[in-house]
């Protein structure tokens, strides 16, 4: 079977077509045929380095799939042969809160696309646990957005409460940011975005936006949300960039308000405006996506309000490297997706 590998060093120019034994399901594992995977900002801290140096080529990266499940082991009881299925990022993570069961000594021990192999693979095995039904309405290419950019922003809003009515920020235009801004408005919120692109700000109008924000033109970009909130601040952000944008995210926030931390777009280190955050009253959490149980009620939201992922761009697996380069480039608007050649 074909699979996309970094085949001797890191780096994109290192991703290679590969070819593997095709895989057996044992107990309580099934075979998954791999019909879209998309790519994920964490896929590219892979592919160069950053995350897991010490992985082990050849490696296969990417962690969200979906497709049909072409073989089922002993003990499998939830699929059968022909049902579509969806990959969960966090296997091990199949219900309840975040926990340090779910940490190793280096990092999340259970992941796909590292440390554990990838998805970028004509068919995998997975267990029963690292998968979820796909909605019957959405393509694979549509569900393929979800393990971790839907899960992410479905959870971001179960942790800050998102009530209708009220007012959330979202930052870009990325696989993230699109999906909270349809889930936000399907909950009845209001929405702020941002992004540095005027037609990126158009398209999220069409999508729902209230208010658009270029961050470029406008570097204080808190004023002019603390403005467009009668100067109170809004309820809740999903803060993509980390170091460049989390003061600015307290500044624009709503006294008691929430931010969920679930980008470092803009690096790794940070200094905190400690006094806004205590005057704010602020609760900031960090998120790592979701459970599987999360990501079924993500689902069961997504099929109620008809909901379809913004797919930007379908790449074959033989323009994987140009895939990764459009998502190092930043010009994206939703997600983009790779299907087998």
């Amino acid at each position: 079977m074909k699979t996309i590998e970094l085949r001797d060093s890191f780096g994109i120019d290192s991703l290679v077509l590969g070819d593997r034994p095709m895989p057996t399901p044992g107990a309580g594992e099934i075979l998954l045929k791999v019909n879209a995977a998309s790519l994920n900002y964490r896929d590219l801290l892979v592919v160069d380095g950053t995350f897991f140096p010490n992985l082990q080529f050849p490696f296969v990266p990417a962690s969200d799939a979906a497709g049909q499940i072409e073989q089922v082991g002993s003990e499998v009881t939830k699929f059968k042969p022909g049902d579509r299925a969806t990959t969960h990022f966090i296997r091990d993570w199949e219900r309840g809160p975040f926990n340090y069961t779910l940490v190793s000594a280096g990092y999340l021990s259970s992941t796909l696309g590292g440390p554990l192999p990838g998805v970028l693979s004509e068919y995998v095995v997975l267990p029963e646990r690292g998968v979820v039904a796909t909605p019957s309405y959405l393509s694979d290419e549509e569900a393929a957005t979800l393990p971790i950019a839907g899960l992410t922003a479905w959870e971001s809003f179960r942790l800050g409460s998102l009530q209708p009515g009220q007012t959330v920020l979202v930052q870009g235009t990325g696989g993230v940011s699109i999906l909270a801004l349809q889930f936000a408005k399907a909950i009845g919120a209001r929405v702020i975005i941002t992004s540095s692109s005027d037609e990126k700000l158009r398209r999220a109008a069409k999508l729902g936006a209230d208010i658009t924000v270029n961050y470029k033109t406008n570097p204080e970009w808190w004023q002019t949300i603390k403005a467009a909130t009668d100067g109170i601040g809004v309820d809740l952000v999903i803060d993509v960039g980390g170091p460049d944008t989390l003061n600015q995210s307290l500044k624009a926030l709503k006294p008691g308000g929430f931010i969920a931390v679930v980008g470092l777009l803009t690096g790794t280190e940070c200094q905190l405006d400690i006094l806004t955050f205590i005057v704010r009253n602020a609760r900031v959490q960090s998120l790592t996506v979701g459970s599987r149980q999360s990501f079924e009620e993500m689902n069961a939201f997504l099929a109620e309000h008809q909901l379809h992922p913004a797919v930007d761009a379908v790449f074959s697996w033989s323009k994987t490297a140009d895939a990764f380069r459009e998502l190092k480039a930043g010009k994206h608007f939703g997600k983009l997706v790779l299907r087998p050649d």
